[in-house]
Protein backbone atom coordinates (compact mmCIF):
# COMPACT_ATOMS: atom_id res chain seq x y z
CA UNK A 1 0.00 0.00 0.00
CA UNK A 2 1.28 3.16 -0.69
CA UNK A 3 0.87 6.34 1.91
CA UNK A 4 2.15 9.65 1.82
CA UNK A 5 5.28 11.51 3.22
CA UNK A 6 3.35 12.83 5.99
CA UNK A 7 1.42 9.39 7.07
CA UNK A 8 4.96 7.75 7.01
CA UNK A 9 6.21 10.40 9.59
CA UNK A 10 2.83 9.76 12.00
CA UNK A 11 4.04 6.00 11.78
CA UNK A 12 7.45 6.40 12.52
CA UNK A 13 6.86 9.12 15.50
CA UNK A 14 4.17 6.59 16.70
CA UNK A 15 7.05 3.55 16.34
CA UNK A 16 9.04 6.11 17.89
CA UNK A 17 7.27 6.74 20.82
CA UNK A 18 5.82 3.20 21.39
CA UNK A 19 9.38 1.70 21.21
CA UNK A 20 10.60 4.24 24.16
CA UNK A 21 7.50 3.38 26.44
CA UNK A 22 8.59 -0.26 25.49
CA UNK A 23 11.70 0.26 26.81
CA UNK A 24 10.80 1.89 29.69
CA UNK A 25 8.42 -1.34 30.58
CA UNK A 26 11.16 -3.57 29.65
CA UNK A 27 13.29 -2.08 32.44
CA UNK A 28 10.12 -1.50 35.23
CA UNK A 29 9.75 -5.04 34.75
CA UNK A 30 13.30 -6.29 35.11
CA UNK A 31 14.38 -4.12 37.90
CA UNK A 32 11.48 -4.94 40.75
CA UNK A 33 13.23 -8.43 40.28
CA UNK A 34 16.19 -7.23 42.39
CA UNK A 35 15.11 -3.62 44.08
CA UNK A 36 12.60 -1.90 45.99
CA UNK A 37 12.47 1.95 46.72
CA UNK A 38 12.67 1.92 50.03
CA UNK A 39 9.14 3.56 52.43
CA UNK A 40 5.49 3.68 50.68
CA UNK A 41 3.94 3.86 48.10
CA UNK A 42 0.39 4.74 49.34
CA UNK A 43 -0.39 5.26 53.47
CA UNK A 44 0.21 1.77 54.89
CA UNK A 45 1.51 0.03 51.80
CA UNK A 46 5.40 -0.55 51.24
CA UNK A 47 7.19 -0.87 48.06
CA UNK A 48 8.52 -4.11 49.06
CA UNK A 49 4.68 -5.64 49.49
CA UNK A 50 3.83 -4.75 46.29
CA UNK A 51 4.70 -7.79 43.81
CA UNK A 52 6.21 -7.72 40.72
CA UNK A 53 4.23 -7.98 37.56
CA UNK A 54 0.80 -8.64 36.17
CA UNK A 55 0.57 -9.48 39.58
CA UNK A 56 0.75 -5.88 40.84
CA UNK A 57 -2.49 -5.02 38.84
CA UNK A 58 -5.05 -5.85 41.63
CA UNK A 59 -2.33 -4.46 44.82
CA UNK A 60 -1.62 -1.02 43.46
CA UNK A 61 -4.80 1.22 44.68
CA UNK A 62 -7.27 2.31 42.66
CA UNK A 63 -5.75 6.34 43.33
CA UNK A 64 -2.31 5.34 42.37
CA UNK A 65 -3.89 4.06 38.96
CA UNK A 66 -5.83 7.03 38.44
CA UNK A 67 -2.46 8.95 39.00
CA UNK A 68 -0.75 7.37 36.34
CA UNK A 69 -3.31 7.43 33.90
CA UNK A 70 -3.28 11.32 34.38
CA UNK A 71 0.39 11.54 33.81
CA UNK A 72 0.39 9.17 30.68
CA UNK A 73 -2.53 11.05 29.05
CA UNK A 74 -1.03 15.01 30.21
CA UNK A 75 2.59 14.03 28.74
CA UNK A 76 0.46 12.37 25.58
CA UNK A 77 -1.76 14.77 24.74
CA UNK A 78 -0.05 18.08 25.51
CA UNK A 79 3.47 16.68 24.75
CA UNK A 80 5.02 17.30 28.36
CA UNK A 81 8.12 15.35 27.89
CA UNK A 82 8.47 17.19 24.41
CA UNK A 83 11.84 17.81 21.94
CA UNK A 84 14.20 19.43 24.02
CA UNK A 85 17.65 20.30 22.91
CA UNK A 86 19.43 20.36 26.22
CA UNK A 87 21.43 16.72 25.87
CA UNK A 88 21.51 16.17 22.15
CA UNK A 89 25.02 15.20 20.85
CA UNK A 90 26.71 17.53 18.27
CA UNK A 91 26.50 14.43 15.24
CA UNK A 92 27.56 14.60 11.39
CA UNK A 93 23.97 13.70 9.88
CA UNK A 94 25.81 10.01 8.80
CA UNK A 95 26.20 9.26 12.37
CA UNK A 96 22.44 11.15 13.37
CA UNK A 97 20.83 8.76 11.35
CA UNK A 98 22.93 5.88 12.19
CA UNK A 99 22.21 5.93 16.46
CA UNK A 100 18.24 7.50 15.59
CA UNK A 101 18.13 3.59 13.49
CA UNK A 102 19.36 2.26 16.70
CA UNK A 103 17.16 3.68 18.92
CA UNK A 104 14.24 2.25 16.28
CA UNK A 105 15.76 -1.20 16.08
CA UNK A 106 15.97 -0.99 20.08
CA UNK A 107 12.35 0.25 20.49
CA UNK A 108 11.25 -2.91 18.04
CA UNK A 109 13.12 -5.44 20.15
CA UNK A 110 11.89 -4.21 23.41
CA UNK A 111 8.05 -3.76 22.34
CA UNK A 112 8.49 -7.38 21.54
CA UNK A 113 10.48 -8.61 25.10
CA UNK A 114 7.95 -6.47 26.53
CA UNK A 115 4.65 -9.06 25.39
CA UNK A 116 6.93 -11.80 26.26
CA UNK A 117 7.16 -10.67 29.80
CA UNK A 118 3.68 -9.89 30.38
CA UNK A 119 2.87 -13.38 28.73
CA UNK A 120 5.24 -15.21 30.61
CA UNK A 121 4.28 -13.75 33.60
CA UNK A 122 0.32 -14.32 32.73
CA UNK A 123 1.06 -17.91 32.10
CA UNK A 124 2.74 -18.31 35.16
CA UNK A 125 -0.15 -16.58 37.15
CA UNK A 126 -2.53 -19.30 35.83
CA UNK A 127 0.09 -21.52 35.93
CA UNK A 128 2.66 -21.54 39.05
CA UNK A 129 5.88 -22.84 38.22
CA UNK A 130 4.62 -23.88 34.46
CA UNK A 131 7.84 -23.63 33.01
CA UNK A 132 9.81 -25.03 36.30
CA UNK A 133 11.98 -21.92 37.12
CA UNK A 134 11.17 -19.83 40.56
CA UNK A 135 12.49 -16.15 39.44
CA UNK A 136 11.58 -14.66 36.09
CA UNK A 137 14.83 -13.82 35.73
CA UNK A 138 17.08 -17.45 35.92
CA UNK A 139 20.66 -16.36 34.05
CA UNK A 140 21.57 -14.03 37.27
CA UNK A 141 21.19 -16.36 40.34
CA UNK A 142 23.09 -13.88 42.40
CA UNK A 143 20.55 -11.41 42.18
CA UNK A 144 17.79 -13.17 44.77
CA UNK A 145 20.76 -13.84 47.28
Amino acid sequence: AKIDEETFAQYRTAELKHGRVAQLCVVGYVVPEFYRFPGEIAPGLKFADIPNGVAAIDAIPSLGWLQMIFLIGAVDYWGVLGNFDAGKPELEPEELERRQLCELQHGRLAMLASLELLRHDSQNLVVPGFDGLDNLITGFPFLYN
